[in-house]
């Protein structure tokens, strides 16, 4: 597993979002493998956010970030994978939250209801914020038990490749 490395997938509304952040992750010297759209053009995000969860559930990076017009699309096709703990964060209490508590290993932003610099300040939040542990692995604890039995081990794979 490529630790340091991120994952990051979007749709055509988190394009822009997504070119901004690539940006100012490179310039953290963070590894960005970006398996997103490329363009505004219409595409379906079950498709990307498959690519970053897989990834992530499949243990070849520990975190991922995923981008469409809201972020709730893609966090819950993304929270379908075994291990993936895809949290959606409109500020950064919520990114700082997630990460200590819920150790977060995939950021979800909406590119159309999340400013440029409000988004930049969440995932600097998300980055940057450790899981504590303690008290909140019984929770943890509880949600593998259910994804033993919930989650189908052979995963998904989209038969068709992205539009």
């Amino acid at each position: 597993m490529n630790s340091g490395e991120i994952f990051i997938g979007n749709d055509h509304g988190g394009f822009n979002l997504k070119v901004r952040i690539v940006d100012v992750l490179e310039k953290k010297g963070i590894p960005v493998h970006d398996v997103g759209t490329g363009s505004t053009d219409i595409v379906r995000y079950p498709y990307f956010a498959q690519k970053v969860a897989g990834a992530v559930s499949e243990g070849r990076v520990s975190r991922g970030i995923l981008i469409c017009s809201t972020g709730i699309g893609m966090s819950i096709i993304a929270n379908k994978f075994r291990g993936v703990r895809a949290s959606l964060c409109t500020s950064t209490f919520m990114a700082k939250m997630t990460r200590a508590h819920n150790d977060s290993n995939i950021l979800v932003l909406g590119g159309k209801i999340t400013g440029e610099l409000e988004a930049l300040d969440i995932l600097d939040a998300w980055l940057s914020t450790d899981y504590e542990g303690g008290r909140h692995a019984i929770s943890l604890g509880l949600i593998s038990e259910a994804e033993e039995v919930l989650c189908n081990p052979a995963g998904w794979h989209p038969s068709a490749p992205p539009p």
